[in-house]
Protein backbone atom coordinates (compact mmCIF):
# COMPACT_ATOMS: atom_id res chain seq x y z
CA UNK A 1 0.00 0.00 0.00
CA UNK A 2 0.90 3.46 -0.76
CA UNK A 3 0.38 5.45 2.25
CA UNK A 4 1.25 9.22 2.92
CA UNK A 5 0.74 11.82 5.46
CA UNK A 6 0.19 15.61 4.81
CA UNK A 7 0.38 17.96 7.53
CA UNK A 8 -2.13 20.88 6.36
CA UNK A 9 -0.71 24.68 7.89
CA UNK A 10 -1.34 28.21 7.48
CA UNK A 11 -0.26 31.27 8.61
CA UNK A 12 -3.57 33.16 9.00
CA UNK A 13 -5.25 30.98 11.78
CA UNK A 14 -8.14 33.00 13.17
CA UNK A 15 -6.74 32.56 17.07
CA UNK A 16 -3.26 32.74 16.95
CA UNK A 17 -1.74 33.88 13.51
CA UNK A 18 1.41 32.84 12.38
CA UNK A 19 1.37 29.72 14.82
CA UNK A 20 2.88 27.02 12.12
CA UNK A 21 6.07 29.02 12.96
CA UNK A 22 5.55 30.15 16.12
CA UNK A 23 9.39 28.82 18.24
CA UNK A 24 9.29 25.95 20.20
CA UNK A 25 12.81 25.02 22.19
CA UNK A 26 14.56 26.63 18.80
CA UNK A 27 12.39 25.35 16.25
CA UNK A 28 9.20 26.64 14.57
CA UNK A 29 5.88 24.67 15.86
CA UNK A 30 5.96 23.05 12.06
CA UNK A 31 9.08 21.67 11.82
CA UNK A 32 8.36 19.91 14.91
CA UNK A 33 5.46 18.45 13.37
CA UNK A 34 6.97 17.55 10.35
CA UNK A 35 9.92 16.05 12.01
CA UNK A 36 8.29 13.73 13.90
CA UNK A 37 5.46 12.19 11.62
CA UNK A 38 8.30 11.49 8.94
CA UNK A 39 9.56 8.97 11.88
CA UNK A 40 6.58 7.02 11.76
CA UNK A 41 7.61 3.31 10.03
CA UNK A 42 4.48 3.25 8.30
CA UNK A 43 4.46 5.87 5.89
CA UNK A 44 5.86 5.82 2.26
CA UNK A 45 6.16 9.95 2.54
CA UNK A 46 5.34 13.31 4.17
CA UNK A 47 4.06 16.65 3.11
CA UNK A 48 3.59 19.82 4.12
CA UNK A 49 0.00 21.29 2.49
CA UNK A 50 0.70 25.01 2.71
CA UNK A 51 -0.75 28.41 0.75
CA UNK A 52 2.37 30.13 2.72
CA UNK A 53 5.26 30.89 1.31
CA UNK A 54 7.21 31.44 4.32
CA UNK A 55 6.28 27.66 5.44
CA UNK A 56 7.34 26.30 2.17
CA UNK A 57 10.64 27.38 2.08
CA UNK A 58 10.93 26.27 5.81
CA UNK A 59 9.78 22.91 5.16
CA UNK A 60 12.13 22.81 1.98
CA UNK A 61 14.75 24.29 4.06
CA UNK A 62 15.12 21.54 6.19
CA UNK A 63 15.08 18.64 3.65
CA UNK A 64 11.24 18.19 3.56
CA UNK A 65 8.86 18.05 0.85
CA UNK A 66 6.18 20.56 0.69
CA UNK A 67 2.97 21.50 -1.81
CA UNK A 68 1.65 24.49 -2.37
CA UNK A 69 -2.24 24.98 -2.20
CA UNK A 70 -4.96 27.30 -3.02
CA UNK A 71 -5.80 30.41 0.20
CA UNK A 72 -9.11 29.52 -0.20
CA UNK A 73 -9.80 26.67 1.89
CA UNK A 74 -12.12 27.11 4.80
CA UNK A 75 -11.08 23.34 6.07
CA UNK A 76 -7.75 21.61 6.39
CA UNK A 77 -9.21 17.91 4.93
CA UNK A 78 -10.11 20.04 1.32
CA UNK A 79 -5.53 21.61 1.88
CA UNK A 80 -5.14 18.11 1.69
CA UNK A 81 -6.97 16.90 -1.02
CA UNK A 82 -5.98 19.44 -3.18
CA UNK A 83 -2.02 18.41 -2.65
CA UNK A 84 -2.66 14.87 -2.65
CA UNK A 85 -3.91 14.81 -6.10
CA UNK A 86 -0.95 17.46 -7.07
CA UNK A 87 1.38 14.64 -5.69
CA UNK A 88 -0.46 12.04 -7.55
CA UNK A 89 -0.25 13.95 -10.74
CA UNK A 90 3.45 14.51 -10.13
CA UNK A 91 4.49 10.84 -9.05
CA UNK A 92 2.15 9.05 -11.54
CA UNK A 93 1.15 6.78 -8.28
CA UNK A 94 -1.73 6.97 -6.52
CA UNK A 95 -1.78 6.62 -3.08
CA UNK A 96 -4.16 4.05 -0.65
CA UNK A 97 -4.30 6.24 2.63
CA UNK A 98 -3.75 9.80 3.08
CA UNK A 99 -3.09 10.46 6.95
CA UNK A 100 -4.37 14.11 8.01
CA UNK A 101 -2.34 15.27 10.82
CA UNK A 102 -2.90 18.82 12.47
CA UNK A 103 0.18 21.08 11.70
CA UNK A 104 -0.54 22.48 15.67
CA UNK A 105 0.04 19.21 17.15
CA UNK A 106 3.88 19.29 18.24
CA UNK A 107 4.05 16.64 20.54
CA UNK A 108 2.41 13.70 18.25
CA UNK A 109 4.62 11.13 18.52
CA UNK A 110 4.94 8.86 15.50
CA UNK A 111 3.58 5.63 17.33
CA UNK A 112 0.16 7.60 17.03
CA UNK A 113 0.43 7.52 13.06
CA UNK A 114 1.24 3.96 13.40
CA UNK A 115 -1.77 3.34 16.04
CA UNK A 116 -4.36 5.52 13.43
CA UNK A 117 -3.29 3.11 10.65
CA UNK A 118 -2.74 -0.16 11.30
CA UNK A 119 -7.04 -0.82 12.06
CA UNK A 120 -7.26 0.23 8.29
CA UNK A 121 -4.48 -2.21 6.68
CA UNK A 122 -7.01 -4.79 8.91
CA UNK A 123 -9.97 -4.34 8.13
CA UNK A 124 -10.72 -2.65 4.66
CA UNK A 125 -13.78 -1.79 5.30
CA UNK A 126 -12.87 1.29 7.04
CA UNK A 127 -12.44 4.37 5.32
CA UNK A 128 -11.30 6.36 8.13
CA UNK A 129 -10.17 6.47 11.53
CA UNK A 130 -9.51 9.04 13.92
CA UNK A 131 -7.49 8.69 17.34
CA UNK A 132 -9.10 9.75 20.70
CA UNK A 133 -7.64 10.19 23.96
CA UNK A 134 -8.40 10.65 27.53
CA UNK A 135 -8.80 14.05 28.84
CA UNK A 136 -7.03 14.84 31.86
CA UNK A 137 -9.29 17.37 33.95
CA UNK A 138 -12.48 18.89 34.36
CA UNK A 139 -11.55 22.46 33.16
CA UNK A 140 -9.74 20.39 30.21
CA UNK A 141 -13.08 18.53 29.27
CA UNK A 142 -14.76 22.11 29.27
CA UNK A 143 -12.18 23.96 27.13
CA UNK A 144 -14.24 24.31 23.91
CA UNK A 145 -10.73 24.12 21.93
CA UNK A 146 -11.02 20.66 22.56
CA UNK A 147 -13.14 18.22 20.24
CA UNK A 148 -14.94 16.16 22.76
CA UNK A 149 -16.02 12.30 21.57
CA UNK A 150 -18.53 9.70 22.52
CA UNK A 151 -18.71 6.39 20.80
CA UNK A 152 -20.54 3.60 20.52
CA UNK A 153 -19.32 0.08 22.44
CA UNK A 154 -17.55 -0.97 18.83
CA UNK A 155 -15.50 2.11 19.02
CA UNK A 156 -17.22 3.82 16.51
CA UNK A 157 -18.29 7.37 17.24
CA UNK A 158 -21.60 9.06 17.98
CA UNK A 159 -21.19 12.89 18.09
CA UNK A 160 -18.44 15.26 18.21
CA UNK A 161 -18.62 18.40 20.13
CA UNK A 162 -16.96 21.22 21.68
CA UNK A 163 -19.32 21.21 24.53
CA UNK A 164 -18.35 18.68 27.13
CA UNK A 165 -20.41 15.44 26.35
CA UNK A 166 -21.78 13.31 27.97
CA UNK A 167 -23.13 15.54 30.28
CA UNK A 168 -22.63 15.84 34.47
CA UNK A 169 -25.69 17.74 35.17
CA UNK A 170 -27.60 14.79 36.23
CA UNK A 171 -25.03 14.51 39.60
CA UNK A 172 -23.04 11.46 37.38
CA UNK A 173 -19.57 13.18 37.80
CA UNK A 174 -17.75 10.02 36.52
CA UNK A 175 -18.34 10.09 33.18
CA UNK A 176 -15.80 9.22 30.12
CA UNK A 177 -13.96 12.11 29.00
CA UNK A 178 -12.77 12.11 25.80
CA UNK A 179 -10.96 13.92 23.19
CA UNK A 180 -10.67 13.95 19.36
CA UNK A 181 -6.79 13.69 18.57
CA UNK A 182 -6.36 15.25 14.88
CA UNK A 183 -4.46 12.02 13.38
CA UNK A 184 -7.28 10.88 10.46
CA UNK A 185 -6.20 8.49 8.22
CA UNK A 186 -8.65 8.92 5.37
CA UNK A 187 -8.60 6.29 2.05
CA UNK A 188 -8.00 8.18 -0.79
CA UNK A 189 -11.70 7.77 -2.73
CA UNK A 190 -13.17 8.64 1.00
CA UNK A 191 -11.46 11.50 1.79
CA UNK A 192 -12.75 12.87 -2.17
CA UNK A 193 -15.96 11.54 -1.35
CA UNK A 194 -15.90 13.56 1.55
CA UNK A 195 -14.59 16.71 0.32
CA UNK A 196 -17.57 16.53 -2.17
CA UNK A 197 -19.92 16.52 0.41
CA UNK A 198 -22.30 20.15 1.32
CA UNK A 199 -21.78 20.95 4.58
CA UNK A 200 -23.89 19.87 7.10
CA UNK A 201 -25.87 21.64 10.48
CA UNK A 202 -24.31 20.08 12.59
CA UNK A 203 -21.07 20.48 11.54
CA UNK A 204 -21.77 23.98 11.66
CA UNK A 205 -23.13 24.00 14.83
CA UNK A 206 -20.37 22.46 16.52
CA UNK A 207 -17.60 23.47 14.13
CA UNK A 208 -16.48 20.06 14.24
CA UNK A 209 -15.73 18.90 10.87
CA UNK A 210 -16.21 14.95 11.41
CA UNK A 211 -19.75 15.19 12.29
CA UNK A 212 -20.54 15.93 8.58
CA UNK A 213 -19.38 12.75 8.42
CA UNK A 214 -22.15 10.84 10.90
CA UNK A 215 -24.73 13.20 8.77
CA UNK A 216 -24.01 11.52 6.11
CA UNK A 217 -24.42 8.30 7.46
CA UNK A 218 -20.97 7.00 7.59
CA UNK A 219 -18.87 5.66 10.12
CA UNK A 220 -15.65 7.07 12.19
CA UNK A 221 -14.12 4.61 13.95
CA UNK A 222 -12.00 5.79 17.19
CA UNK A 223 -8.56 4.34 17.90
CA UNK A 224 -7.63 4.95 21.17
CA UNK A 225 -4.30 6.36 22.36
CA UNK A 226 -2.29 6.59 25.40
CA UNK A 227 0.31 8.57 23.93
CA UNK A 228 -0.11 12.21 25.40
CA UNK A 229 -0.16 15.39 23.42
CA UNK A 230 -1.17 19.04 23.19
CA UNK A 231 -2.34 21.03 20.27
CA UNK A 232 -1.51 24.81 19.87
CA UNK A 233 -4.48 26.87 20.00
CA UNK A 234 -3.22 29.94 21.68
CA UNK A 235 -0.27 31.76 23.70
CA UNK A 236 -1.18 29.75 26.71
CA UNK A 237 -0.81 26.64 24.99
CA UNK A 238 2.32 27.98 23.30
CA UNK A 239 4.20 28.67 26.76
CA UNK A 240 2.88 25.09 28.14
CA UNK A 241 4.20 22.96 24.83
CA UNK A 242 7.34 24.39 25.33
CA UNK A 243 7.47 23.46 28.27
CA UNK A 244 6.60 20.14 27.84
CA UNK A 245 8.56 19.89 24.80
CA UNK A 246 11.76 20.30 26.79
CA UNK A 247 11.31 17.15 28.63
CA UNK A 248 10.40 15.12 25.41
CA UNK A 249 12.45 12.05 24.53
CA UNK A 250 12.24 12.34 21.38
CA UNK A 251 13.63 16.14 20.83
CA UNK A 252 15.86 15.34 23.55
CA UNK A 253 17.34 12.56 20.72
CA UNK A 254 17.19 15.43 18.18
CA UNK A 255 15.28 13.68 16.09
CA UNK A 256 17.65 11.28 15.38
CA UNK A 257 15.64 8.82 12.89
CA UNK A 258 14.57 11.14 10.94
Amino acid sequence: MNIISIIPARMGSSRFPGKPMADICGMPMIGHVYKRVKMSKRLDEVYVATCDQVIFDYITSIGGKAVMTSDCHERCSDRCAEAMLKIEATSGEKCDIMVMVQGDEPLTFPQMIDEAIEPMIQDNSLVITNLVADLESIEAFENPNEVKVVMDKQGFALYFSREPIPSRKKGVLDVPMKKQVCVIPFTRDFLLEYNAMEPTPLEIIESVDMMRILENAQKVKMIPTQYVTKAVDTQEDLNTVNAMMSQDPLFAKGYADV
